[in-house]
């Protein structure tokens, strides 16, 4: 009986002890992607982080040698080669900014595009100012041009000499920027253009430097004389002739996939955002990058996220991308749109045409209301400063979002976007058609539980009326307990009536888009 009683005791000491060394549960964060395949189906996988639906706003810059000049448009590098024997003239004239190029700077085999570079230093550069100013704008996301369609890399590169860090400012201006803009708690993003490098330069004209094949690294592989730059579209490619727009070849294809591995390894960017024309790149460089960076962000435990336009990438593969554009329905996708606060350029040019703070807002909040974001373009001068209009406009907009953001962040759409008299024009570069918004043009948002209605001027008789919500309307399911108008003090009073909501407001606050927030 005793050794029964022992054998007892050992068995339940052993279990006990069993049952304390069984490992706890892990808790830590878990992904249904082990990882992706350079195929459209499995990219297809990739979800949009919260993080992109919830930030709304950011920043970036066109910023390079191109700023140097200063004249007209940042496609400066490529229309000052533009000579009347080159097929791109008109009518057999030179390209004005060819004139322009030579009178100042004289002739292209003496002074081509590379001899900007060394004029490009960079001196009032300041990173920690630049990202003061993306914050105090309200961005949550910002960065540079990483490599615009000329061919200049302004990140400290292995690849390629032609970088900021060898030449000109030579500084890494992305590595610099990632870490301040970091810093401040936004996310940091990559912007390419250099598929655009094909055929940009005409490398089969003699008289010009672009011909030379020790600046080959600049501008680019041998071209054929009629090749063109621009992007195919749909028209093109059903009529035939996408024969004039030359598919990249291998060596460029893989020159192109490198660069952005090697700005992942060294900056994880958590965005990177592809300008158009990115099918002249193998199919299957664009999918090898989309796994190598969606990859990167699992290795990392990092949420991702890149973009396209038109057909570079599948559709649900990565994030549409417009162009000076936006949409004139709501979306049941996540979208974004890049402009500039530039009418005229993307880059710093002598005779700015700056958009009103007004309208900035305006277009954030109306392409919010439909599911998008906004990625707005600034315009450095070359020496690194930035032009006191644009700084005004930014942190004009950063007040705004103090007051009006939680109508803006993390919110999501409405049954509706909202209602008004504005008609939006849709299209690549259709942003000039769209004219101002009125008081009548009205936005909804939503975020827990509550609605938000921003109206996008100050009606003149102090009374708001809200069609959509008019008595019997089927869009509201509760019973409205108060509304608030953000950044003001005031009770506001309201009566639903046959012909809408009809809100009594106090003297006009602010001088922007006013936002109301429903309580129910």
């Amino acid at each position: 009986m005793k050794l029964f009683k022992l054998l007892f005791l050992a068995l339940l000491m052993l279990s006990c002890n069993n049952k304390t060394e069984k490992k706890p549960e892990s808790k830590e964060p878990t992904r249904d992607i082990i990882s992706y395949q350079a195929d459209w189906e499995s990219l297809k996988q990739h979800q949009t982080p919260d993080w992109f639906l919830d930030a709304k706003f950011g920043i970036y810059c066109h910023w390079g040698p191109y700023s140097v000049p200063a004249h007209k448009t940042e496609w400066y590098s490529h229309w000052m080669y533009v000579n009347e024997n080159n097929p791109e003239a008109k009518n057999g004239k030179a390209h004005p900014i060819y004139d322009h190029h030579v009178k100042t700077y004289g002739s292209l085999d003496k002074f081509g595009y590379k001899d900007f570079i060394p004029m490009f230093t960079a001196e009032k550069f300041d990173p920690v100012e630049w990202a003061d100013l993306f914050k105090k704008s309200g961005a949550k996301f910002a960065g540079p041009v990483s490599e615009h369609a000329d061919g200049f890399a302004m990140w400290d590169s292995d690849i390629t000499e032609w970088d900021a860090k060898e030449m000109g400012p030579k500084r890494d201006v992305m590595g610099e920027l990632a870490k301040e803009i970091r810093k401040r708690d936004m996310k940091f993003i990559a912007t390419f253009h250099r598929h655009w490098l094909l055929a940009w330069y005409p490398t089969w004209d003699e008289t010009t430097d672009a011909f030379d094949p020790k600046y080959a690294g600049l501008y680019g592989p041998k071209m054929q004389k009629g090749d063109f730059i621009y992007p195919r579209d749909r028209h093109d490619i059903d009529s035939g002739l996408e024969k004039y727009y030359p598919m990249a070849p291998e060596e460029f294809n893989k020159d192109w996939l490198a660069r952005l591995k090697e700005i992942i390894d060294k900056y994880d960017p958590d965005m990177v955002w592809f300008d158009n024309k990115m099918d002249v790149i193998g199919e299957q460089y664009r999918k090898e990058f989309l796994k190598y960076y969606y990859n990167h962000g699992l290795k990392n435990n990092q949420d991702v996220v890149s973009t396209y336009k038109f057909y570079d990438f599948a559709p649900g593969s990565a994030v549409l991308d417009l162009e000076r554009a936006r949409m004139s329905e709501k979306k049941d996708f996540p979208w974004l749109t890049d402009d500039s606060i530039d009418w005229k350029a993307w880059s710093h040019i002598s005779n700015p045409d700056y958009k009103s703070t007004n309208r900035l807002i305006d277009f954030l909040v109306d392409v919010v209301s439909k599911n998008g974001a906004v990625l707005l373009n600034i315009t450095p001068r070359a020496d690194g400063s930035i032009p006191e209009p644009v700084k005004e406009r930014l942190l004009e907009m950063g007040e705004w979002l103090k007051i009006n953001g939680e109508a803006i962040y993390g919110t999501r759409t409405f049954k509706i976007y909202g209602e008004g008299d504005a008609k939006v024009v849709e299209g690549h570069l259709s942003e000039r058609s769209n004219a101002d918004n009125t008081s009548k043009d009205i936005r909804f948002t939503t975020k827990d539980n509550n609605l938000y209605a921003i109206a996008l001027d100050w009606p003149e008789n102090n009374e708001l009326v809200i069609t959509s919500f008019k008595k019997g309307n089927s869009l509201l399911t509760e019973d409205i307990k108060s509304i608030d108008l953000l950044g003001s003090e005031s009770k506001l009073r309201f009566e639903v009536k046959e012909d809408g909501l009809q809100i009594k407001l106090p003297e006009k606050t602010g001088d922007y888009a006013h936002a109301f927030k429903f309580n129910f």
